[in-house]
């Protein structure tokens, strides 16, 4: 069921991470895409209460933007990037064609008595991948009076090849941090936050304009750990070749609208675009292409730090070849 609580991030956001940099993209990728992370405290706060991580290998990606009391924000998002990705990643160990694990991670396990369970569709795996991250930071809250009430956002995907040719971009969010496609040239937004003020817009109640300028457009209606479940929207997207999808918590769209995002991506990977098409995939296009994927994670950081950076600022970037 919903949390039907009402939350509010506090003022001041705390984060182990000392220089407010983050983590790049690790230097193996699967065929099928290209990616690229970067997180920065920004200017106001005094540290990262942000988290991202990436299991290429799995086709899963993750951003969480934590709230919370002294440090427990920052144990909140990073809790949910590890439980979300490792959920994704122990489902992905069933074999399609038998709908049981391959022999090496079952060489070890006794037998069962019981038979293996089918595999569970993508729709179902990012569901469950989802609630367990809101079980590991409930159960973290109520271990410490600190960390009580702590809670995060989640935006993460996962692909799925249906056929070949044909992939699958399955996504899950809870709170305001988004998914964006930038597709020919075209920025959309995948995903709809879930706060006062666009439940307000929805309502007819507030323009978008007067809803950026809101006092209370930091209010959300959902979020990871606060309760024992939690309900995510699920979507599924057709991908193309090409497609950029841009996952990021609210210190981005804050300080940045989506045509000021749309023409940092375009400037920044447009060169680069050209030399991986399909027809001319090689790896140095490749490379071209990952250096153009760093450069407009740094652009987009770069631009709402200059824009105020006052909230903690995290993107992700991730093509499809």
């Amino acid at each position: 069921m919903a949390n039907a609580s009402v939350l509010q991030r506090p003022k001041t956001r705390i984060s182990t991470a000392s220089d407010g940099e983050a983590r790049l993209a690790a230097p193996a990728h699967p065929p099928e895409r290209l990616y690229s992370m970067l997180s920065h405290r920004g200017r106001v706060r005094r540290a990262n209460e942000d988290a991202c991580g990436a299991r290429p290998e799995q086709g899963a990606f993750v951003v969480c933007d934590g709230m919370g009391g002294a440090a427990a924000g920052e144990v909140a998002s990073h809790l949910a990037v590890q439980a979300f990705l490792n959920e994704l990643s122990q489902t992905a160990l069933i074999d399609p064609a038998t709908g049981k694990p391959p022999l090496a991670a079952t060489r070890a396990a006794p037998p069962r008595e019981a038979p293996d369970p089918a595999p569970a569709d993508p729709r179902t795996r990012l569901d469950e991948a989802v609630h367990a991250a809101n079980l590991a930071v409930f159960r973290q809250s109520r271990k410490s009076p600190a960390l009580h009430g702590m809670g995060t956002t989640l935006v993460g995907l996962s692909f799925k090849n249906e056929t070949p040719g044909a992939r699958t971009l399955w996504l899950a969010h809870v709170g305001d941090s988004r998914c964006y496609r930038l597709r020919s040239g075209a920025l959309t937004q995948l995903t709809r936050d879930h706060t006062l003020v666009e439940q307000q817009i929805e309502a007819g109640l507030l323009s978008r304009v007067q809803a950026a300028a809101s006092p209370i457009r930091n209010i959300i209606t959902r979020a990871v750990g606060c309760q024992p479940e939690v309900e995510a929207d699920l979507a599924a997207h057709p991908t193309q070749p090409a497609d950029l999808y841009l996952l990021a918590s609210d210190g981005l769209n804050r300080e940045l609208d989506d045509p000021e995002i749309a023409r940092i991506l375009t400037r920044s990977l447009g060169p680069a675009l050209g030399a991986a098409a399909p027809s001319r995939r090689s790896a140095s296009a490749h490379r071209a292409l990952q250096i153009a994927l760093d450069n407009a994670c740094h652009a987009l950081i770069e631009a709402a730090n200059q824009h105020g950076g006052g909230d903690n600022i995290t993107v992700l970037a991730i093509y499809c070849l």
